[in-house]
């Protein structure tokens, strides 16, 4: 299975202001024929650690993620295209890859953080200073990235691990705006930009002896990482290549009965 690699042979394509237009033109032809597409984001962790009463632990979750995600900026988002075999794409290079997009937005200097996620986003090879010189805007982001067309595409299968966080940033950003108060209304959304989605943490609870967070899952099923955890490039190819794993194991039939729900807003 060639989404299963080995260290040190997938090349991650870093994505700055200088190079983000040749790098989507890249991805509008990728999808033509990669049509899984795997995704993690790197945020400034979780400021908001508790919401007032709400009716229930769904509509809690909602808010909770709602109001961090309204609060806080978009570090890293990383896509890793399969095809329906989990072979990587090459871009003529003869090295399969991923991408991964570094935004200018968050400034740890004057920006609200957890402080522990962004140490242990320094100590995994962020660099703040970088991103903020060289990253890329938003906007202009959110604006190439709507033209590819692949999140209102049906054809497309998109995979998250424990993905609340991930839709709701990605959401905020091709939206350029905040997240819905209504729970409908960002449901909506969801469904809108992410007709085919996989979370394989919803997954696994319906997979006898699979459990834990996305190390742990790569370390029962055997699947090597590639990489350092903690950037949004590695992590997207890890939640890729774990999916393959179980698509490998699993008729399509079961995994499709558990696709379209989100972990953490079921």
């Amino acid at each position: 299975m060639a989404a299963v690699q080995k260290q040190n042979s997938v090349f991650i394509r870093e994505v700055w202001d200088h190079n983000v237009e040749e790098e989507i033109e890249a991805i509008r032809w990728v999808a033509k024929k990669f049509r899984y597409v795997a995704m993690d984001t790197e945020f400034p962790g979780t400021v908001v650690k508790e919401i007032g009463h709400c009716r229930s632990r769904k509509e809690y979750e909602y808010r909770l993620m709602t109001a961090n995600v309204n609060l806080l900026s978009l570090i890293q988002l990383g896509l890793t295209f399969a095809d329906k075999d989990g072979n990587l794409p090459d871009c003529g290079t003869g090295q399969p890859c991923v991408w991964q997009f570094n935004f200018r937005e968050f400034d740890p200097r004057r920006d609200l953080h957890a402080p522990d996620s962004i140490e242990l986003l320094r100590k995994n090879g962020i660099d703040f200073n970088k991103n903020n010189q060289m990253g890329i805007d938003a906007r202009r982001f959110a604006r190439l990235l709507n033209s590819t067309g692949i999140f209102i595409d049906r054809s497309i299968h998109w995979i998250a691990f424990h993905g609340v966080y991930d839709v709701g940033y990605v959401v905020k950003l091709l939206t350029c705006r905040s997240l819905p108060p209504s729970e409908d209304q960002f449901s909506y959304l969801v469904r809108l930009y992410f007709p085919n989605i996989y979370d394989v943490k919803h997954l696994i609870r319906y997979c006898d002896g699979l459990y834990g967070g996305l190390n742990k899952l790569a370390e029962l099923l055997n699947v090597e990482r590639v990489g350092t955890s903690r950037q949004a490039g590695t992590d997207s190819l890890l939640t890729c290549s774990v999916f393959m794993k179980l698509k490998q194991r699993f008729p399509q039939t079961y995994i499709e009965r558990f696709a379209n729900v989100v972990y953490g807003l079921e």
